[in-house]
């Protein structure tokens, strides 16, 4: 029945009288080669964008962009050792992420403040990493910058034993993190923690 119905609408885009089988198998075939070809096109030119992709320290943006945390200014999040890295590609930054370093799991922008200011005492730095935002330009670069933030701290950043956010009540916030391989360890009155796992150097 479907076969049939497939074949009446086939007839009328084609405007022929007659459709056999083996053309509509043909066209069948045909369709799915196309979509393969599309579709590794697709998987071939994410690919390339990842591998070309990198981590950069950044001392300018404009944080009205932030989704999140707009009201925190830029000196703000370039105050007490605190970092803002973008996920650049040729010239353009695709993502950026703020982060704060503490000894401690903030559970409020007031919280980190004051923990990452005393983490920061006597040339100290905090062992654990807080992304308190992070939002993208494109699709898929919020993942990757996570991905990259990840291989930082394992590789040139190794006083860092703890990678973990301060997410806001959201659930786009939630599926973000837990999609991209993140656990919840906190909910609280107005935010929540996530937890990205590292490698830890002794």
């Amino acid at each position: 029945m479907i076969v049939e119905k497939l074949k009446q609408k086939l007839k009328i885009i084609l405007k022929t009288e007659t459709l056999t089988l083996t053309k509509l198998d043909l066209i069948t075939v045909n369709f799915i080669r196309y979509k393969m070809q599309v579709f590794k096109k697709k998987l071939d030119n994410f690919y390339k964008w990842v591998k070309g992709t990198e981590l950069v320290e950044l001392t300018d943006i404009d944080v009205s962009e932030d989704p999140v945390r707009p009201e925190l200014d830029l000196e703000w999040r370039l105050s007490s050792k605190r970092k803002i890295y973008g996920l650049k590609f040729e010239e353009d930054i695709e993502a950026i992420i703020c982060v704060a370093f503490t000894e401690e799991v903030p559970t409020t922008v007031r919280e980190m403040d004051y923990m990452s200011q005393a983490a920061c005492q006597d040339g100290q730095q905090g062992s654990i990493a807080v992304a308190y935002t992070v939002w993208s330009r494109k699709r898929g670069a919020g993942r990757e910058i996570i991905n990259k933030v990840r291989e930082f701290l394992n590789t040139s950043r190794p006083t860092t034993k703890r990678l973990v956010t301060l997410s806001p009540l959201t659930p786009m916030a939630t599926h973000f993190h837990i999609s991209n391989g993140a656990r919840q360890i906190n909910i609280n009155p107005q935010t929540q923690n996530f937890e990205y796992k590292i490698e830890v150097t002794t």
